[in-house]
């Protein structure tokens, strides 16, 4: 690579091809960090770029057909990840000179099959940049979903949806939040360490933080991010990453040392081991999941964490009976944190909401209806069953609930809360219901 700052735009556009064939944001990027020896700098280039440009998406493909002869579902799929990239540094980057996104863009398309095409990069860049220095813009769209679709880059759908949920005003304030990076949030693990002492051990080390206001023990990371494996207390177990709404969830089941718990959909692990911290790693828990490999990360956690109260069980939390006849009414406490659309952690999740779609969201319901008619059989009288989602849409959440509340008997809603994204509130959209069996 001869000019500066081009491998990580290269790893950049590698990330969104990746993502664009299937693969998740997440993963892609940690594969080209692995691929590539960055400077931190650069890495951080890397990840503004890649995750911004997958999460502009619609915006990005709004400028192309605005400034190309070709619409941009139409271009080779190679070219229009490639304009993603140069596109989102004269947008959305004010840092990187123009010059710079223009040449450096324009290199990549030289010198990696595009080379043909790399006066096409280099016009609709330099367009771009016209149409921008004479104060103009993308022309406006006709409906009120349209215009908040391009200018928060978010399916179609999905802005509909939420207009007839929060309103218009509703729908602008989820829009921004889920462009907003989101925050870094650890839990403490209060068997290891406190909070004070955590605090003190990162501040050795000049790693900024916050206690989490609304977290008992949580804390917020304000810099230092890199490879946390080498972070104070990583080895020793004293913490672990998670969001502080997902945090919010393992206390609703008021788990009691000595209980016996099941985590349904148990991977990758958080709220598992947030249940077992809870118990003081008293009692007998159940990790379930059907992925095996999934799984193997839960108890990776936990070891890291010294819990040795989990068990664990591959297995279709919709059908555990079948397999574990003698479960029927054995657990006390049941967490089934749902499959679930993720519409609540857009921020965090860039890729998601390219992913999902009204019929993905039906299937997704159909599923989680049958985890909650499998495990239902499994819990005691006086027992109680914390269902949780990382989503805002009804259907998954309060409608499911209510409509399973009517149809099973011996059961009541204790409890329901909806946390929306909010700009101006950190922390991802999440869900729960708390269902008591009486």
């Amino acid at each position: 690579m001869s000019k500066p700052g081009l491998l990580p735009r290269k790893a950049a556009w590698e990330v969104l091809q990746a993502v664009s064939s299937g693969a998740y944001a997440d993963v892609a990027l940690d594969r080209v960090v692995k691929k590539y020896s960055f400077k931190e700098i650069d890495r951080k280039l890397l990840t503004e770029l890649s995750y911004g440009a997958i999460r502009q998406r619609k915006l990005l493909d709004c400028w192309i057909n605005h400034l190309a002869k070709v619409e941009a579902l139409k271009q080779p799929p190679l070219l229009r990840w490639l304009l993603h990239v140069g596109l989102y540094q004269i947008l959305k980057m004010e840092r990187i000179p123009f010059s710079a996104a223009v040449d450096t863009t324009v290199e990549l398309a030289k010198n990696n099959k595009l080379s043909k095409l790399a006066p096409v990069v280099n016009a609709i860049l330099r367009k771009t940049i016209r149409t921008l220095e004479l104060g103009k813009g993308l022309p406006k769209p006709s409906t009120l979903v349209t215009q908040l679709a391009q200018r928060h880059s978010l399916p179609d759908w999905l802005v509909k949806e939420l207009i007839s949920w929060r309103g218009e005003q509703g729908a602008e304030t989820f829009a921004k939040a889920s462009n907003q990076l989101p925050s870094f949030d650890l839990r403490v693990n209060r068997r290891r360490t406190t909070l004070h002492d955590l605090q003190l051990e990162f501040q050795s080390a000049e790693i900024l933080n916050l206690p989490i206001r609304e977290c008992q023990y949580g804390l917020e990371v304000l810099t230092g991010l890199g490879d946390l494996t080498k972070w104070p207390g990583y080895e020793q177990g004293k913490w672990s990453v998670q969001d502080r709404s997902s945090q919010w969830i393992a206390p609703l089941l008021e788990a009691q040392p000595g209980e016996r718990i099941l985590d349904a959909c148990a991977a990758p692990g958080s709220k598992t081991t947030h249940i077992a911290e809870l118990i003081n790693d008293q009692g007998e828990i159940w990790a379930v999941d059907r992925n095996l490999k999934r799984l193997n990360r839960v108890s990776q956690s936990a070891r890291r964490l010294g819990l040795k109260s989990l068990n664990y069980l591959v297995a279709d939390s919709s059908s555990l009976l079948d397999k574990k006849k003698e479960w029927k009414g054995y657990f006390q406490r049941i967490l089934l944190d749902a499959p679930c659309s993720g519409l609540g952690t857009l921020a965090r999740n860039p890729d998601a909401r390219w992913r999902m779609s009204p019929a993905k969201i039906y299937d997704l319901v159909q599923l989680q209806e049958k985890l909650l008619e499998g495990v239902i059989p499994l819990l005691s009288v006086g027992g109680r069953l914390v269902y949780s989602t990382c989503t805002i849409h009804p259907k998954e959440n309060s409608l499911q609930v209510n409509k399973f509340i009517s149809i099973t008997p011996g059961i009541k809603l204790t409890y329901e809360k909806q946390i929306w994204p909010d700009d101006s509130v950190k922390g991802d959209g999440f869900y729960a219901a708390v269902i008591d069996y009486v």
